[in-house]
């Protein structure tokens, strides 16, 4: 995983730090490794409430480290931001804050975080090349306790896809189920034979992403390897409704209550699918809903999918609006 140090690190002297990245979870992964043995008091910069800062300034009763990680910097308000710049003027050396920022693939890093630690912490680019993605694996299969061999590595990417998150889920699931054994190429197709569903999980990302273009060569890739229409409708319509009870819920609730209120398994999931159903208003998310009835409806009439699913896409990273829906 490739840090691209800013300038602002340059005289960076407090246990300060801005992470960036297109990632939510490299960028969790490298916050956690800053804390260290340090348990972080977590908070989502659109939740600041005020006073956040305050575990930090004030020392310890009993004498232990404290941490403060902030997520989804770029929401801060300015009332927040004034108070984090009265902290970073006299950091308290023992105590670590880390902000996180999520930006585009080839985005800058907000300029007003960059200055916030200028001078007195670090900034830095979170990214994991492609060619770098295969040592990525190799690393965490140790941490994790898999006996990876190096065949197994190229066979999770070609069944998982490159999502970090999702292999690294792959990976928990095979040190459960072969706790000990060498994980070889055969093993991994054993363990996840079938495994469209991590390719759909892919599309349904980049889709209710708004990414157009990746989700429709994400399309092309599943159609061309014969997963039909509905198996695909079906993986939307299951992310769809996860995301219309994300929306649903305050802006404020708390990601781990978010995941158990909207049924998902991980806080990343809940962190991941906000964010993507913050992109949508409710009344466009049941336009999507529209769309994607019409759609069972065309292919359970015998319309193609080569016709159906590029419509649905259209739907989901586009405008909704901007798909009518016609009859059978």
């Amino acid at each position: 995983m490739t840090q691209r140090k800013a300038s602002a690190s340059k005289a960076a002297r407090g246990p300060i730090h801005l992470l960036w990245g297109h990632d939510d979870f490299l960028l969790r992964a490298a916050a956690l490794e800053l804390f260290g043995d340090v348990r972080p008091r977590e908070v989502d910069a659109a939740e600041w409430g005020g006073g956040e800062i305050s575990d930090l300034a004030t020392p310890s009763l009993f004498g232990e480290a404290r941490g403060l990680l902030v997520w989804n910097a770029r929401a801060l308000r300015e009332d927040a931001v004034a108070e984090l710049r009265r902290y970073v003027s006299a950091a308290d050396p023992n105590a670590i804050l880390v902000l996180t920022a999520t930006v585009g693939e080839r985005a800058k890093p907000p300029a007003g975080l960059l200055k916030l630690v200028e001078g007195v912490g670090s900034a830095a680019e979170i990214r994991l090349q492609r060619k770098e993605l295969g040592g990525w694996i190799a690393k965490r299969a140790t941490a994790t306790g898999v006996n990876l061999a190096p065949e197994g590595v190229q066979a999770l990417i070609e069944t998982i896809g490159e999502d970090p998150a999702a292999l690294d889920q792959a990976l928990e699931q095979l040190v459960a189920a072969f706790p000990g054994e060498r994980i070889t190429r055969d093993v991994v197709t054993r363990q996840f034979r079938g495994l469209g569903d991590q390719h759909m999980w892919d599309l349904c990302d980049k889709a209710f992403a708004r990414d157009m273009p990746g989700a429709m060569r994400s399309l092309r890739t599943l159609l061309e390897a014969r997963d039909a229409g509905l198996p695909i409708l079906g993986a939307i319509v299951s992310r769809l409704r996860d995301l219309m009870r994300v929306r649903s819920l305050p802006d404020r609730v708390p990601l781990a209550d978010v995941a158990r209120q909207a049924g998902l398994r991980f806080e990343w999931q809940a962190r991941r699918y906000r964010d993507q159903a913050r992109r949508f208003s409710l009344d466009e998310l049941v336009l999507v809903h529209e769309r994607v009835a019409w759609a069972d409806r065309a292919l359970k009439s015998g319309a193609t999918d080569d016709v159906v699913m590029p419509l649905v896409i259209a739907a989901i990273a586009g405008d909704p609006a901007d798909v009518p829906v016609t009859p059978i």
